[in-house]
C-alpha cells in the first residue's frame, strides 16, 4: 500500500514506520476500509514488540507489512516525542476493538472472532452480546488449531463473509497469521487484539485509568502475577531503554532530562498484556 498517496504521516521509529493517528482516525480508516470494500490490516507496536522485533525477523515483516499500524503503548509516544518524531496519541488495541464493535453494532457489520480456548471464547460472546445487542457475529472459532489447520480455518472465516476479523491470540502468532491469512480470509479489516478476549470474558482485569494515563499498565500487569512477568520486564526494560538510547545518538539528539516518576516507570516497562490486548 503507498501510505504517501493515501495522504498518511508516517514516524519512523526504531526502524518501524508508525502511523501518526489518534483514535477518531485509525476508526475512521478502519469504517472507510469496509464502506469501500478495502483490505486493512492493523499492526500495534509497544516497548516489548519494538524490542521483540529486533529479535525476529518474520514477525518485524509481519507489522511493517500492515496497512496501519499504531503506537499501542505510551512509552513509543512519549519514545517518539523524545526522538523528534511525535504521535498525537497512544491507540490501544483493546480500545479500537471495543470501538469498532460498537461501530459494528451500528452500522450491521458482520464480526469473526477468533482465539482463546473455548470456554473462553464463549464468555467473550456473551459479554459481547451483552454490551453490544444486535451485533452480527459472522462466526467465533477458538485459538488452539494447529499450523496445518490454518488454511482451513482461512477458508471457514471467508465463507462467513466478515466485515471485520479479531484475532485473540498472543504475539508472534496472531501477527504471522494476519500477515499469512489475512487478506486470504476476504475479512475488510482486521486486527490483531491479543488477550483482549480474556478482559472480555472477565479473566484477566485491566488496569485503572489512573495507571492507564500515566503509563503504568505494565506495572499493575506485574503487581498481578510478579513472579511469571517480574523478570520477562525487567529484561524487556533494559533492551528498550537501550534502544531509545541508540536512536538518540544516532539521530544526534541530547538525552532529555529526566521525566517525572509517572513518565520514567512508564518508559521503564512494556505496558500490561491485558491493558494492551495482548498477551504478555
Amino acid at each position: 500500500m503507498d501510505h504517501q498517496a493515501a495522504g498518511l504521516m508516517r514516524r519512523n521509529l526504531f526502524g518501524i514506520a508508525v502511523d501518526a493517528l489518534t483514535m477518531t482516525q485509525a476508526i475512521s480508516r478502519c469504517t472507510d476500509a469496509i464502506e469501500h470494500g478495502a483490505y486493512l490490516s492493523v499492526g500495534m507496536v509497544n516497548a516489548a514488540k519494538v524490542v521483540a522485533m529486533r529479535r525476529n525477523a518474520r514477525l518485524r515483516e509481519a507489522v511493517g507489512g500492515c496497512g496501519m499500524v499504531l503506537a499501542d503503548g505510551q512509552s513509543v509516544v512519549w519514545a517518539s516525542r523524545m526522538l523528534g518524531s511525535p504521535l498525537p496519541e497512544r491507540v490501544a488495541g483493546i480500545d479500537l476493538f471495543l470501538e469498532l464493535l460498537e461501530q459494528a453494532a451500528r452500522r450491521a457489520y458482520r464480526v469473526y472472532f477468533l482465539g482463546a480456548r473455548p470456554d473462553v471464547l464463549a464468555r467473550t460472546l456473551a459479554e459481547v452480546g451483552r454490551r453490544y445487542p444486535g451485533l452480527a457475529v459472522a462466526g467465533a472459532r477458538h485459538g488452539y488449531f494447529r499450523p496445518e489447520e490454518e488454511s482451513d480455518i482461512a477458508a471457514e472465516i471467508r465463507r462467513s463473509d466478515p466485515d471485520l476479523l479479531f484475532v485473540g491470540m498472543s504475539p508472534p502468532r496472531k501477527e504471522l497469521f494476519v500477515s499469512q491469512w489475512g487478506e486470504n480470509t476476504r475479512s475488510k479489516v482486521v486486527h490483531g487484539v491479543g488477550g483482549s478476549f480474556d478482559v472480555l470474558a472477565g479473566l484477566t482485569r485491566r488496569a485503572p485509568a489512573w495507571y492507564q494515563e500515566h503509563g503504568l499498565e505494565w506495572l499493575y500487569r506485574a503487581w498481578q502475577e510478579p513472579a511469571r512477568l517480574g523478570r520477562r520486564y525487567a529484561t524487556t526494560n533494559m533492551w528498550f531503554m537501550a534502544l531509545l538510547a541508540r536512536e538518540l545518538v544516532s539521530r544526534g539528539l541530547r538525552p532529555p532530562a529526566p521525566p517525572r516518576a509517572d513518565g520514567a516507570a512508564a518508559l521503564l516497562g512494556p505496558e500490561a498484556a491485558a491493558a494492551r490486548g495482548e498477551r504478555a
